[in-house]
């Protein structure tokens, strides 16, 4: 039974990578939270793993949970995610990503811990591509467009760093846009299946408010990208990184015609100025055939099968 510790537990990807670790039924869990996260993500499976509480923005908190599971296995998602908050609270994000993965790396080194750590970067790296780089390969240069994805290029970095200079064994993965059940309303193809979802049950008006859906993103279902997640700690080569990505490339307009698609209901779709962002990366598809070729891993779930879900949850909701 591998001790495995989750940063970020309670969040989207983490309460399915819990999900996925309780089907395998080979791993003893371990989550960490802070005093004031939400729960609702984690209470169907609360009373099945270890939930402590830890904030990682302090060292000596981090250290004691360390010290506590040691761990052979984790899985680092703990993160200001949010791209738009980045922007009115950049202080915030780079202390919450950045400090925190500092003392994450700086309590396994001092405990010489002998445990993998999975790094959970971003395609938001890349930033500014050219239309030339499509797809994106792990080679293309870091251009980031805002403080989310600096934050995560040092997060990325340092996890490269603390490789060459301590041999901490870690392995950085670049997850392109993913999907499903539990997506934050604050994110695109979310909001838009929650607002639908207002609107059928009449908590709204019949009007869906967007912001740019000119942006191309590359969509994997979360279902499958937690299972990668555990691949790359399976067979990733230490100190080395990997895009995860379906290879397909999706406009936001294409998203939310799917979604429409999906309902009965007659909506009006109205453009809000307060949704556009002071700079938006226009294209994120990425290129996997590295991580594919190292764990055999192949997305299974179709796009539109993780949208129906999203909405069904909203829905239940």
């Amino acid at each position: 039974m591998r001790r495995v510790l989750i940063t970020g537990v309670t969040g989207f990807a983490g309460s399915h990578l819990v999900d996925y670790l309780l089907e395998r039924g080979d791993c003893e869990i371990f989550g960490i939270q802070r005093w004031r996260s939400r729960t609702e993500n984690i209470e169907h499976f609360r009373d099945r793993i270890a939930i402590l509480e830890c904030d990682l923005r302090d060292a000596s908190s981090t250290r004691d949970t360390l010290e506590q599971v040691r761990p052979d296995y984790v899985f680092h998602l703990a993160a200001q995610s949010f791209v738009p908050t980045s922007w009115t609270a950049p202080s915030e994000s780079l202390t919450t990503n950045v400090i925190g993965q500092v003392n994450l790396f700086e309590a396994v080194r001092r405990l010489e811990l002998k445990c993998r750590i999975q790094l959970a970067c971003s395609s938001e790296e890349y930033g500014m591509v050219r239309p030339d780089e499509i797809p994106i390969r792990e080679t293309n240069p870091l251009r980031p467009l805002s403080p989310y994805a600096v934050s995560k290029v040092a997060q990325d970095l340092l996890g490269y760093q603390y490789w060459m200079s301590w041999k901490l064994d870690c392995v950085r993965t670049r997850g392109f846009n993913h999907e499903g059940p539990r997506r934050g309303p604050v994110f695109v193809a979310s909001d838009f299946a929650k607002q639908i979802a207002d609107i059928e049950k009449g908590r709204k008006p019949p009007v869906l408010s967007v912001g740019n859906l000119e942006a191309t993103r590359d969509f994997t279902d979360v279902r499958d990208m937690v299972r990668a997640y555990w691949l790359s700690l399976e067979k990733g080569e230490p100190g080395e990184v990997y895009n995860i990505s379906s290879g397909r490339g999706w406009t936001i307009r294409e998203v939310l015609d799917l979604l429409l698609s999906m309902t009965r209901t007659r909506i009006e779709v109205r453009q809000d100025p307060a949704r556009l962002r002071p700079s938006d990366v226009p294209i994120l598809v990425g290129d996997s055939s590295r991580f594919r070729q190292v764990t055999g891993w192949e997305p299974t779930i179709p796009f539109e099968q993780t949208l129906r879900d999203m909405l069904e949850h909203w829905r239940a909701r």
